[in-house]
């Protein structure tokens, strides 16, 4: 499985950044929309769940962008965005989804005779409606208005944020949401859902010291490799609870309700087990 760790390289972190957070708002927002819009044609010509994969990271990581710049942006316009980036990023996680619960079939349940090609047809179908969704050339105006749309409502005020300032009290605020959350999963033993929460928060941790990084001291870029592992493990946690979802709201890609049970009782017992690994930093 490629990680988002890997996608690390092609952040749209520019490399000279202007002095304040306002006029520095489409130097992070650009390169990331352009990445988007690239894998969307790539798209039509290589319906490959790969691809769906690196575009939903780059809407993930434009979603947490808004979050970075919330300070900046009218509350309503955030939201409204956020949740556009979240429903195209679920429109090409769904092909990955199916890919996961197959590879996890396969890793978890040998001994299970799996329906490989009632499997194989439902991501098929996966995949036509993801492409389906991204063919419409209503998809990149929303999202070229968007960027647009914030640039303008971060500039309208006139006011000048110090970058390096917004950069340090973003990654203050972002951390403090983490440590709250880790404490909570934390308290909640054997909570995957508290797992995830805090799965999310470490994740708009790390972007934000992706996108600052140029700009950060070596002490606040240190946790960086930490933050690298509590998503690998806890990803790694969400991708069997994610499976396990998937694969229960429908029984029918399987012959019988006796392999279902099994394939479904074989991803608890890997369930059960990357908890017990992702406890181990909480």
């Amino acid at each position: 499985m490629r990680s988002e760790q890997s996608m690390s390289d092609d952040a749209g972190s520019p490399s000279k950044v202007r002095d304040t957070a306002e006029a520095s708002f489409l130097s992070y927002a650009s390169p990331l929309a352009d990445e988007v819009l690239a894998h969307l044609v790539e798209l039509s010509s290589n319906p490959d769940a790969e691809v769906l994969h690196r575009l939903r990271v780059a809407l993930r990581r434009l979603r947490a962008l808004s979050w970075v710049y919330r300070p900046l942006l009218d509350r309503q316009l955030e939201e409204k965005q956020r949740t556009l980036f979240k429903q195209l990023a679920d429109a090409a996680g769904a092909t990955r989804d199916w890919d996961i619960a197959i590879e996890l079939i396969g890793q978890t349940a040998r001994n299970v005779h799996t329906p490989t090609a009632h499997l194989m047809s439902a991501r098929r179908r996966a995949l036509e409606t993801s492409r389906y969704v991204f063919s419409h050339e209503s998809v990149s105006a929303a999202l070229r208005n968007a960027v647009a749309d914030a640039n303008r409502a971060i500039n309208a005020s006139g006011d000048s944020t110090l970058l390096t300032k917004f950069a340090s009290e973003r990654l203050v605020s972002a951390q403090r949401a983490l440590r709250k959350r880790m404490r909570a999963a934390a308290r909640a033993k054997r909570s995957a859902d508290a797992v995830h929460e805090a799965r999310k928060a470490g994740k708009k941790v790390r972007y934000l010291l992706e996108f600052f990084g140029p700009l950060l001291t070596k002490r606040q870029l240190k946790p960086l490799k930490e933050l690298v592992e509590i998503h690998r493990r806890f990803g790694a946690l969400n991708d069997v609870v994610a499976s396990e979802a998937l694969l229960g709201a429908h029984p029918e890609v399987f012959p019988s309700a006796e392999v279902h049970q099994d394939t479904m009782c074989a991803l608890k017992k890997e369930r059960k087990r990357r908890m017990r690994s992702a406890a181990k930093l909480l």
